[in-house]
């Protein structure tokens, strides 16, 4: 095996990365305008699915990405 391939581990890890990056992002543009508008009941909803939804994802990452490292430095 060529060791300057990516595995299918850390491509799935660095895209899966990036669309958690892409949402947070969104969610934050989504909270600051919703409060630059005054629309300031949406914003428990937004709390809500931070909590529940990101909170979970983040940590599933955070331990994917974990073992994508182990895995490509014992590789």
């Amino acid at each position: 095996m060529n060791t300057h391939q990516d595995t299918i581990l850390f491509r799935v890890t660095s895209k899966s990365l990036k669309y958690f990056l892409l949402m947070l992002f969104g969610f934050a543009i989504v909270y600051s305008l919703s409060h630059a508008l005054g629309v300031l009941h949406f914003i428990p909803v937004l709390i809500y699915v931070l909590q529940h939804l990101f909170v979970p994802l983040g940590m599933i990452l955070l331990c994917l990405t974990t073992v994508t490292v182990l895995f490509e430095s014992l590789r």
